[in-house]
Formats: structure tokens, C-alpha cells, sequence
């Protein structure tokens, strides 16, 4: 297995002979402006560029969508992926949206299991953000509040886990507990929104993940990227060194971290 951070939630997973691109957001940097209902709404975004061509970042077998928000798909990935790539999406919503940019290989990942070329991939549930606070929001303003995570299983591989964007919450703990993975990536720059409630992980979060999972490799994702976030990735850095945490990995743009075989 290899995972290569892109840019924010953007990254590539190379799992057991197959390359999936997770969440394209390929928009050159301050091409759009911060989100409204979020703090930092004066900051552009992307704040940064991405490390590769853009031909390079698509040249993959599958693409994987978490959710349809700005930040995870735009119309430089709908342009630039060849329609005919297999797209794996979270509800029918989201396939709908998909083939009406005229994609025509677009699978729903299932909670029981999906099944592509030797992987299992299974649909975990979220909280992006707190339920009961964020999704009347979500609803109030036409934008969808539901994401998925996503474990990959295969006889070859460690089992992975894309938390995807969420707080920690009991559905994250339940996937812990079932799928016991041994790599795991969270989405931890605590993009905040101007009532002060996080709808991803802060440092908090990712030590509740590392707390849960001990013997896991946890890859801090989605980070220096969006206008609203309150955690930086030296952030995470100051906290590792601090305590000393051996397991937590902070890729870099562009950086490949590399996990060996089943072992």
C-alpha cells in the first residue's frame, strides 16, 4: 500500500494493484473564495497550489468521492478524469450528480461491502460535524450534510481506513472496534464554522483515534488547505514531538508514505 497526499483531502491510494484518486479538488490556488458560513470567509482558496501536474494526480484506475462539497470535487476533476473511470460515490444523490457531469461507470460503496478488482470496500457512516447542529444548517442553505468513510480490505494489504470528513464520534469509534485497521487517515485541520462548531477532526479528535488504536498508523489528511481551518499542520507537528507519538504520521504535499505488504 502507498498513500500519497495531494492537497487537502485529495490523496492517492495505491491498494493492492489499484490506484484510486480520493476526493479531487484540483482548482489552482485562490481560485474561489472562503465559504460563507465559515470563519476565515476573507481567505481564498485553495491556499496553496498542488504539488503535481494535474494529468499526473488523474492518471489513475478509480476515483472514490466522500461527499459532493466544493473542497472534495469541482469541475477541474470533472474535466480532467476520463469519463469512463470507475467512480465509487456514498448514495444515489451522489450518483445522480456524478453521471450528470457525464460519467457512465458510477457504483454506489455499500455498507456490506463493495467488491473491485480483489478489494473490499465498505461505506462507514460520519458526523461531519455535530448531527443535531449541522445538518438543519446544511439544510438551511441547499448543501448536503452527509459524507461517507471508506475501509479497504484485501488478503494482500493492511487494512485502511479513510475516516473522511468527521468529528470523533461513536460511529467513528464502531468502525475502530469492527474493522480494527491498521492504517488509518483522518481529515484534522478542524475547519470551523462561524457558530465555533468544528466539522472535522482537531487534535483532540486525532487523539481520540490514536487512543482507540494504538497499533495503528494514523495519517493526518486535510490540512493548510481551506480558508477555515483552526488547525495547522505544524500544529500537529508541535503536538507529536511533544508527546512523543511514534505512530502519527503528517505527510507533506506531495510526500508518499509506503506500508508493506499484510504485515
Amino acid at each position: 500500500m502507498k498513500i500519497t497526499q495531494v492537497r487537502n483531502a485529495t490523496i492517492i491510494v495505491e491498494y493492492n494493484n489499484t490506484k484510486f484518486l480520493i476526493d479531487p479538488w484540483l482548482m489552482s490556488k485562490d481560485y474561489m473564495p472562503g465559504f460563507d458560513m465559515a470563519i476565515n470567509s476573507e481567505i481564498r482558496q485553495p491556499r496553496v497550489e498542488l504539488p503535481f501536474e494535474i494529468e499526473k494526480i488523474v492518471d489513475v484506475d478509480a476515483v472514490i468521492i466522500t461527499h459532493i462539497h466544493p473542497d472534495h470535487w469541482d469541475e477541474f476533476a470533472e474535466k480532467a478524469l476520463d469519463k469512463n473511470i470507475k467512480v465509487f460515490v456514498q448514495s444515489s444523490v451522489d450518483k445522480d450528480y456524478v453521471i450528470l457531469r457525464g460519467f457512465t461507470n458510477v457504483e454506489i460503496i455499500q455498507d456490506a461491502g463493495t467488491e473491485y478488482n480483489g478489494i473490499t470496500l465498505f461505506k462507514t457512516c460520519t458526523q461531519h460535524g455535530k448531527r443535531e447542529i449541522i445538518k438543519p444548517l446544511c439544510d438551511s442553505v441547499g448543501l448536503p450534510y452527509d459524507a461517507m468513510g471508506v475501509v479497504f480490505k484485501s488478503n494482500n494489504e493492511k487494512t485502511l481506513y479513510i475516516a473522511g470528513d468527521t468529528i470523533w464520534c461513536e460511529e467513528v469509534k464502531d468502525v475502530l472496534g469492527k474493522y480494527k485497521p491498521e492504517v488509518i487517515v483522518v481529515n484534522a485541520c478542524a475547519a470551523t464554522l462561524l457558530n465555533g462548531e468544528r466539522i472535522i477532526m482537531n487534535i483532540e479528535d486525532v487523539k481520540n483515534v490514536l487512543d482507540a488504536a494504538p497499533d495503528a498508523k494514523v495519517i493526518a489528511s486535510h490540512l493548510d488547505t481551506v480558508s477555515h481551518l483552526s488547525v495547522t499542520r505544524e500544529d500537529l507537528k508541535e503536538f507529536k514531538t511533544k508527546n512523543n507519538i511514534g505512530n502519527l504520521l503528517i505527510p507533506d504535499d506531495g510526500e508518499t508514505l509506503d506500508f508493506i505488504g499484510n504485515n
